[in-house]
């Protein structure tokens, strides 16, 4: 089967939206192979920090977006063979995830890497330019969010249970902070586009939103 003809779903929307664990979850329910675009970014600014390469050094930090070793295996996350998935997953790499998502040499960098998880029987992939930018010709779009409020609970019981502290009023203000940076970029900001269902999860379950986007997957896919 052709790269072009294998069916995306695309579901892009702000962080701690819940996106990740529904993207997962579609992608199991349907045998789809599952893309966290994110975890790339975190991953670069990880590798950049590891170099000692300035986050917001361009040029720089594409090249190491382009040089990384990278597998996820086993539900490991790991980086030039190293198990990573604890250090990607903390309130200060997200912000360094956000800084250099905003860098377009490394947006270019790892946009062939992105479209090289479209595999057969088809993809699903989550993170904030999915629809808009890497797989615009997505069959399915989707755009979920949450209150502010909603994702900081979430996102401060994520850290909690990881052993992390967090601070529920410090995680709003990093929340607004990350989303006023990723809709004001540049390239491929942050927004709901007309041609993406729009899903709030403010007050649905994950499940709920689950079978709301495999009900919309049946119009779109034919699965």
């Amino acid at each position: 089967m052709s790269q072009t003809l294998v069916p995306v779903i695309a579901i892009d929307g702000p962080t701690a939206s819940g996106k990740g664990t529904v993207a997962q979850r579609v992608a199991d329910k349907l045998g789809f192979h599952y893309l966290d675009s994110g975890s790339l970014y975190r991953l670069t600014a990880l590798a950049a920090q590891q170099r000692g390469v300035d986050l917001a050094n361009g040029p720089e930090v594409a090249q190491i977006a382009a040089s990384m070793k990278i597998a996820f295996r086993g539900g490991k996350t790991l980086l030039d063979g190293n198990d990573v998935g604890n250090e990607i997953r903390t309130e200060s790499a997200s912000q360094n995830a956000s800084r250099v998502a905003a860098l377009p040499e490394v947006r270019e960098a790892l946009l062939s890497l992105q479209r090289g998880f479209r595999l057969p029987p088809g993809l699903v992939a989550d993170g904030r330019d999915m629809g808009s930018v890497v797989f615009p010709d997505a069959v399915l779009k989707v755009f979920l969010t949450a209150s502010a409020d909603a994702r900081a609970d979430r996102r401060t019981k994520q850290l909690k249970e990881k052993g992390m502290s967090a601070i529920m009023s410090d995680v709003v203000k990093e929340l607004r902070a990350r989303d006023e940076r990723d809709m004001s970029r540049p390239v491929a900001p942050l927004k709901h586009y007309p041609d993406a269902y729009l899903l709030d999860t403010t007050g649905i379950s994950a499940v709920d939103a689950v079978q709301k986007i495999l009900t919309w997957a049946q119009k779109s896919v034919g699965s």
